[in-house]
């Protein structure tokens, strides 16, 4: 399919959804009804051309059949006033027209859900034209790559229409990031192109749909590399209340920040508050921050009064301190901030407040957790959800690589830790590493079959990740634009013709045919075509694509830019590689190749790494994610930590709480352990509960002594708790029921029993949830409260048949469990310990019940989290919420966590532990919910942090 019938064929699609559009009014859109419409629009259009009017049907069945799960809110309305009815949005033009150009590209239901998601969002803000001063702050939690700038872009439409005046979004720390938001605002507010000479307007997106010269919006901005707001802009422009809105699109950046201050103070404030500040008073403001959680935070610590208010001598950190003074420089304002990695927003301290500044920018007013639609594809659909067997579920597009280091992981061409003046050397030549060189060819590949099945004309993007350090990634660029020359060379004039062809015709044949049959299947929703094309045909356009691709730096100093928007026509065919500009916001058009051997294990800046989730139309079996087996295991346990930060939103949403108490919950959850301490406002110290948490040992240390401790530990736990409550438990589920042959249980447990238990077992050392020490500090304290004095305790020996080992008297296991090491460098480590059925063991039938009603009760649909149907069993949360509740068993309910101890096969450690054959002993323990409050304090050195996480970004 050439690029001109790629076009058309867009063409009768769009034209087809609209004739759909106006008969889904009518009943359901089926097939044939889908068939009839794409026979009209392609005679109306195509005016007989040869269209493939089969992939039209497809392509508009799948739109119809995409759905999208109900965005999650947590509120405070104090102080607010309902305003947003339908009266208000009659004549609302810079939606309407931003509306028409989604659906000319989008399916209609995610038109609609972009429409009552920005709605919701608005109507929790504050109405413009209310009287008096107001302040509404909230944040929106999308996930990576998954269209927050297409939200925010909808909001701030909805915005203007509504009534504010000054639109400020805030894009990040590096020109290409704010230019490239700048051109999609252009796109879907503004209307025209922006120009730093300002003399010439060109209509574009929404300005191609409604022109109209009297609601064209002002901007003081323009899409220039560098056309943040200036020195001499500022100087210019004056802002009266009854002119059109004006958009500010500029960087994180103190000078930039300060600049726009000042501007403010000096021309646009009206009058002065009762410390003598400039305050403006008559123009409302929206400030939307995109990236919310980075460099918007104020990482210094702020100390407190001994009556709790805040110290006025704390100086905030220099960007937080500007958009503060900026908002507090508004009598009626409100600040909306975007991200997809919250961590950070939600340890912001709720009473941290300055002279100077106001208040912090914690999300007092709402936070709302976005859905994403069921052609996202996401890190749980990437990597999969962890089971005992591993991950599993995931999509086969991980390629793991090991080639960029040496054998002992200290040099090679990229090893972890390099120094800015580093010199990548493969084997000692000037060369990349042979899985970078697959990696290339792969992306060659990838453009190819694009070409073919008509995507020639979109953009294609290959991420090479490997370094911070500029100077690395310039000799990294150097290396990959020669390896592109020497494939463009072969090709086209012949010379090693047939074997580069050979090597890239067995990753086609091992690769790409296999991987594409697997995801034809699996993802027919994403996939427009979901069949290769000939071997021969991709031999035919290769000259062509090598011809095409350009090998950019995208870094602090580099003049490369990713000029997108230049070669809208014709698709821009780019490697790029970078570090910490391509690391956060920057969107990577059509991405398909991504090489990352970058360490950090820090979950938010690793998260926002991820520039591969998204969205990929027609070419998700084409994408690979060439990396390191660790960084696959972390991305797993971002997916993990997500989901439970999910998990407990969904349910303080359920219950009516406040983004204040969402905070206060959150705060002291262990599963958010890994995010830098900096943004956790503390140097020293992370204040935690375990209430209403699982905790399990994941890693184990491996040295002969320990390990005979922790046995011993728990034949002594063992002895002592003496002849089992039951052997062999059985429970109804339902119509079903749960056995557990082997194992073992104990019930109503002294806490003293348990807590020797936890004194004795070694976990290791650093910053593990499943620190002994800590857990025991904190049932420790508990108990000082009158809780978790009585446990039940499982000993849990589901596995193969091994050699009998003897843990008491009553206890003799022949059926170790086996966990497969993950093969960490000094211990053993596993992804999961627990099974999801064992943590309901001690549960009877009626309490289990509740669990499952109560879990199906805060389920929600929602394709980014792999929810499709409804849960048959109870979640672990709603399981420790049941426990909070307490257990039946006479003669009174009481509030039991459960100990469960796994004796784990030797077998399944291999190399990590060679000279052991005892069972390896691991624990869990579920936690019941509890209102007790009680924290406990986990100390935190920050140079062991750093060598083991990596910088904070």
């Amino acid at each position: 399919m050439t690029d001109q019938k790629d076009k058309l064929f867009q063409r009768v699609v769009s034209v087809a959804q609209t004739l759909l559009a106006d008969a889904k009014e009518q009943g359901a859109v089926t097939p044939g009804l889908i068939a009839n419409q794409v026979e009209i629009a392609a005679g109306v259009i195509a005016n007989d051309a040869e269209i493939d009017k089969n992939a039209v049907v497809a392509e508009l069945i799948r739109r119809f059949s995409l759905w999208i799960g109900k965005d999650t809110t947590l509120s405070d309305n104090k102080d607010h006033m309902a305003w947003l009815t339908a009266a208000r949005r009659r004549d609302w033009r810079y939606w309407q027209r931003y509306e028409s150009m989604l659906e000319s590209r989008l399916s209609l239901k995610a038109v609609e859900a972009l429409d009552e998601s920005t709605d919701h969002i608005l109507g929790l803000l504050e109405d413009p034209t209310r009287e008096g001063r107001w302040d509404r702050r909230g944040l929106v939690v999308g996930h990576v790559q998954s269209g927050k700038t297409g939200n925010y872009t909808g909001l701030v439409c909805k915005a203007a229409d509504a009534g504010y005046k000054i639109i400020i979004v805030l894009a990040g720390l590096h020109n290409n990031l704010r230019s490239q938001t700048q051109i999609r605002l252009e796109e879907g507010f503004l209307g025209y192109e922006t120009s730093s000479k300002g003399d010439s307007v060109k209509a574009i997106g929404v300005g191609d749909i409604d022109s109209d010269v009297e609601i064209r919006p002002n901007c003081a901005t323009n899409r220039a590399n560098n056309g943040d707001f200036s020195t001499k802009v500022a100087k210019h422009y004056a802002i009266t209340p009854e002119q059109r809105p004006w958009l500010f699109v500029v960087k994180k950046n103190k000078t930039v920040l300060e600049r726009l201050l000042k501007w403010i103070r000096n021309h646009v404030a009206d009058t002065k508050d009762t410390d003598g500040r400039p305050l403006v008073s008559n123009l409302p403001l929206l400030l939307i921050d995109d990236e919310a959680d980075h460099a918007s935070v104020d990482t210094g610590e702020q100390l407190f009064n001994p009556d709790g208010t805040p110290d006025d001598d704390h100086q905030p950190k220099a960007i937080n301190s500007r958009i503060r003074k900026i908002l507090h420089s508004f009598a009626k304002k409100a600040y909306v901030g975007y991200t997809a990695t919250p961590f950070a927003n939600i340890f912001i301290h709720r009473r941290n407040v300055t002279k100077d500044e106001g208040p912090d920018l914690f999300p007092q007013s709402f936070i709302i957790n976005l859905s994403a639609p069921s052609n996202y594809v996401g890190p749980t659909r990437v990597f999969g959800l962890r089971s005992q067997e591993g991950r599993v579920g995931g999509l086969p597009l991980s390629r793991e690589v090991d080639d960029h280091i040496d054998a002992e992981g200290t040099g090679g061409w990229m090893p972890p830790k390099h120094p800015k003046d580093h010199v990548p050397l493969q084997d000692g030549k000037d060369e990349t590493p042979p899985s970078l060189r697959e990696a290339v060819g792969a992306f060659v590949l990838a453009c190819a079959v694009r070409k073919l099945r008509g995507q020639g004309s979109k953009h294609s993007s290959m991420l090479i990740h490997v370094t911070r350090y500029n100077l690395v990634q310039e000799e990294v660029r150097r290396q990959v634009e020669e390896l592109v020359k020497r494939f463009r060379q072969r090709i086209e004039r012949g010379f090693e013709r047939e074997s580069l062809i050979a090597e890239w015709h067995d990753l086609w044949e091992k690769d790409f045919i296999p991987t594409s049959e697997i995801l034809g299947c699996e993802l027919a929703d994403a996939v427009t075509e979901c069949t290769l094309p000939d071997w021969d045909e991709v031999i035919g356009v290769l000259h062509e694509v090598l011809r095409d691709i350009g090998v950019r730096a995208i870094n602090g100093t580099a003049k490369d830019a990713l000029d997108y928007a230049e070669n809208e026509e014709t698709g821009l065919k780019v490697i790029a590689i970078g570090g910490d500009k391509l690391a956060r916001g920057l969107t990577l058009e059509g991405l398909c190749i991504s090489y990352f051997v970058r360490t950090t294990k820090m979950y938010d800046t690793l998260m926002q790494m991820g520039r591969w989730f998204g969205y990929r139309p027609g070419y998700i079996d084409l994408c690979r994610l060439y990396t390191t087996s660790d960084l696959v295991d972390w991305f797993g346990h971002i997916a993990d930590a997500a989901e439970e930060l999910r998990q407990e939103f969904d349910h303080m949403a359920a219950v009516g709480a406040t983004p204040w108490e969402y905070g206060l919950k959150v705060e002291s959850h262990p599963v958010l352990l890994v995010t830098s301490p900096l943004k956790m406002r503390t140097a020293k110290t992370l204040s935690l509960s375990y209430s209403g948490s699982l905790v399990q040992t994941v890693s184990f240390l491996n040295d002969s002594e320990s390990l005979e401790r922790n046995l011993v530990a728990t034949t002594t736990l063992v002895t002592t708790m003496g002849e089992p409550s039951e052997k062999g438990p059985r429970r109804q589920r339902g119509g079903e029921e749960d056995v557990w042959k082997r194992s073992h249980l104990w019930k109503k447990v002294s806490s003293e029993t348990v807590l020797d238990f936890l004194r004795s077992y070694r976990t290791p050392p650093g910053a593990d949830r499943a620190n002994s020490d800590v857990i025991v500090d904190f049932v420790s304290q508990m108990n000082q409260v009158g809780e978790l004095h009585e446990w039940n305790v499982a000993f849990l020996a589901e596995g193969k048949t091994g050699e009998p080992f003897d843990f008491s008297s009553s206890v003799s296991v022949s059926s170790l469990p086996s966990r497969t090491d993950k093969g960490v460098s000094g211990r053993y480590t596993i992804g999961v310990l627990t099974d999801p059925v064992d943590e309901a063991i001690d549960l009877i039938q009626s309490e289990w019940l509740a669990a499952l009603t109560a879990t199906r009760k805060e389920w929600k649909p929602d394709p980014a989290r792999n929810r499709v149907t409804e849960p048959k069993r109870p979640s672990g949360q709603k399981i420790r919420e049941q426990r909070g509740k307490g257990l039946v068993d006479a003669p009174s309910p009481s509030r039991r966590a459960l100990l469960m101890i796994y004796p784990l096969s030797p077998d399944g450690a291999g190399k990590a532990v060679e000279s052991w054959n005892k069972p390896i002993i691991g624990f869990a323990i579920s936690f019941p919910s509890s209102e007790a409050g009680i924290k406990v304090n986990y100390k935190v050195d920050h140079r062991f942090w750093e060598n083991e996480y990596g910088p904070s970004d």
